[in-house]
């Protein structure tokens, strides 16, 4: 059968529509997947077209996937971070949506509060227990959208829910019907994809999903789900633990366009942001990430890393206010008391300074030459330096002129004499037996010293 596609606007061959494979025994994957060994990653040398949608956009999670991972927030905290995002995402939405809970009088006072803003981006969506009950109530708050858990993989129709494939299967058509029924959008969590049996069980259920949809006049979105963080970015790797793969699955064989596909993944090999990307790269709108990358064991997409990447592969921010990232983590760490490890990219206190003193001199010369960007003005973060044994003459007149704001003629240089005084008593430290890099507060006393107070305590 010959259809016009139309993503390439070419004649495309429809050879086969695939069913439901509703096996005795569950598909584990053991040869990929040997639980007592490292996973595995195979290849089948067959490659999918990289197809970027016109418009992409990241989606958030850090009020229910994320905060299911932390001491729960209070309201006004909800409130203040969904501020910052909005004012992260810009007034274009490239922050799309972030979802809820609507369980608790609590939950439901943060979606009203954030509501009552009058922000359009970002959308408020939810996330439910599939339920009628909990249909109506999404209804009653007057959202348009929520995710269900629908998985996918028969470590969880086997182990977990003690059904087959097929009885799974029937299982979630009825509560999406109900979904239906209640005139709300349902966003299909397709949780561990990453082992689930793609064409035999994956790919009949989302088309089952669309032929309804078609019936009830609703879109459906699918979400999915790398839950234990086991998807590949690489080109030929072989399903099911091909990003590619999946995504060019879903579209080509599933029906499921640009705009209603997502996908969320998780870092537990370190390849989340990764993944991301790739998911953007070969054909899906929506990436859905949390703040810090803040989630499960290792953690959710960072939220902050796909705005590097989106500008990266854009070329631009696109209107995004990305000193909001600065302000979300001291957010993070002074009102939450949330300890961010000092070298996480883009967020951490050390993640633009150095200690080697010969970097520092490439510093004080030009920032360009030890920096990823202009932190200032991108992150509203100058570049830094920690004083040691190793700092040497330009990494100590750097720290100074950045710790006391000094500007043209008011700059120190490694000539200065406050600066050589000041590195002869460093060396004394070190050549004394200490090993710990110095306080700013122990460099601070020293200076106002030195300088015969002229650069006073900060």
């Amino acid at each position: 059968m010959l259809e016009m596609s139309s993503k390439t606007n070419l004649l495309e061959q429809k050879l086969y529509k695939y069913s439901l494979q509703d096996v005795d025994n569950p598909n584990l994957y053991r040869d990929i997947y040997p639980y007592d060994q490292v996973p595995r990653v195979a290849f089948n040398h067959r490659r999918v077209p990289m197809s970027m949608p016109e418009d992409i956009w990241i989606t958030d999670t850090s009020f229910r996937d994320g905060q299911q991972s932390v001491e729960p927030y209070t309201v006004d905290q909800i409130v203040d971070l969904y501020k910052l995002m909005a004012r992260l995402g810009g007034p274009y939405g490239v922050i799309r949506q972030t979802e809820f809970f609507v369980y608790s009088e609590k939950d439901r006072e943060a979606i009203q509060r954030c509501m009552d803003l009058g922000y359009r981006f970002p959308e408020i969506t939810t996330w439910i227990r599939a339920t009628r009950e909990d249909f109506k109530l999404v209804k009653d708050l007057g959202i348009r959208e929520t995710g269900i858990l629908v998985s996918c993989s028969d470590y969880h129709i086997f182990k977990k829910m003690k059904m087959s494939r097929k009885q799974c299967m029937e299982y979630y058509l009825k509560t999406i019907a109900d979904a239906f029924e209640a005139g709300v959008m349902p966003r299909c969590h397709l949780e561990d994809i990453t082992r689930a049996d793609f064409y035999g069980f994956v790919v009949p259920f989302v088309n089952a999903l669309q032929e309804m949809s078609q019936d009830a006049g609703i879109p459906v979105k699918i979400r999915a789900c790398d839950t234990m963080g086991y998807g590949v970015p690489y080109s030929e790797v072989a399903l099911p633990r091909s990003v590619p793969g999946i995504i060019y699955g879903l579209q080509h064989y599933a029906d499921v366009p640009s705009e209603l596909l997502e996908w969320h993944g998780h870092n537990d090999f370190y390849k989340a942001v990764a993944n991301a990307s790739t998911a953007w790269l070969y054909g899906a709108c929506a990436v859905n990430c949390s703040l810090l990358g803040i989630g499960e064991r290792t953690g959710n997409i960072p939220l902050e890393a796909m705005v590097m990447e989106y500008a990266s592969l854009r070329g631009s921010l696109d209107g995004m206010d990305t000193t909001a990232i600065t302000d979300i983590a001291r957010y993070f760490h002074n009102e939450i008391g949330y300890d961010i490890p000092v070298m996480t990219p883009f967020v951490g206190r050390q993640f633009n300074t150095t200690r080697a003193g010969i970097h520092a001199d490439g510093l004080l010369k030009d920032a360009e030459v030890y920096t990823i960007f202009d932190t200032r003005k991108i992150l509203g973060r100058s570049p830094s330096v920690m004083i040691g044994k190793t700092s040497g003459l330009a990494g100590i007149a750097y720290w100074i002129n950045d710790n006391y704001a000094l500007e043209g003629d008011e700059q120190v240089d490694k000539k200065s004499e406050l600066v050589t005084a000041l590195k002869d008593w460093i060396d004394e430290e070190y050549a004394g037996g200490r090993q710990t890099t110095l306080s700013t507060e122990e460099l601070e006393t020293k200076i106002e010293q030195l300088s015969g107070g002229r650069l006073a305590r900060l």
